[in-house]
Order: C-alpha cells, then structure tokens, then sequence
C-alpha cells in the first residue's frame, strides 16, 4: 500500500538556490525518474519543477537563480519594433497638435480683426 500524506496549515515559502533547482531538473532526467516522482521525493509541486526545467531549457541557469520572467528574443524584437512605432505615432500626433494650435491663434487673430471698426475713408485725396 501506497503512503499518502495529508499537508494541512500554512507553511512558509521556501527558497531553493539554482544549484539545488538544477540539481532536482537533473534528476528528472535520469532514466526511470518523472517529473512527478521527483517532486512527490522532494516534498515539491509538480508544477513548479516543470517551470524550473522550462526556463532551464529556454535560457539555462541563469534565469532559474533570477526567479524573473524570461522572454524570447523574437518578443524582444517585437516589443522595441511596437515602441518604434508607438513612438512615431505619439511624433506625428504632437506635431498635428502643435499645427492645430498655431491654426487656432491665426483663426483668433482674424476674427479679432474682422471685428475691429472699419478704418475712415481717406479724405487726403
């Protein structure tokens, strides 16, 4: 018969450092060994061994010690080409801007003169 184990209460979080983390995706590794059965010995979620082994295939240990997301460079690529583009936009946007305004003070500055008083005629000549 199989030993189940009931985890009741609140336990703290533990941290495991990227030799510990490499070590147990090792493991899994190894012929006869599962992702499963390597979690259930070391007390683990599944989930987060699969995670570990994930970043560990996409971009080695460095990013499993770094615990931060881990982006392709082809998502990096995509990303600072929609900045570049954004950033053109918000160019053209300020400049439309900035014509619409010097338009408005012209259209101010006419209406100011169409309502001034008509000048006299010149009686000089």
């Amino acid at each position: 018969m199989e030993r189940i184990e009931v985890v009741t209460g609140v336990q703290r979080r533990r941290r495991y450092s990227p030799r510990k983390k490499a070590d147990l995706v090792a493991l899994c590794e190894q012929p006869g060994m599962s992702v499963s059965l390597v979690a259930r010995r070391h007390g683990i979620s599944p989930s987060l061994l699969f995670r570990w082994k994930k970043l560990m295939n996409d971009v080695g240990m460095t990013a499993v010690g770094s615990g931060d997301e881990v982006v392709s460079a082809a998502e990096v690529k995509a990303l600072k080409r929609q900045v570049r583009e954004l950033e053109r936009v918000l160019g053209r946007k300020t400049m439309e801007t900035e014509i619409l305004k010097e338009a408005l003070e012209v259209a101010q500055a006419k209406k100011l003169i169409s309502r001034m008083p008509l000048l006299p005629p010149d009686d000089s000549r």
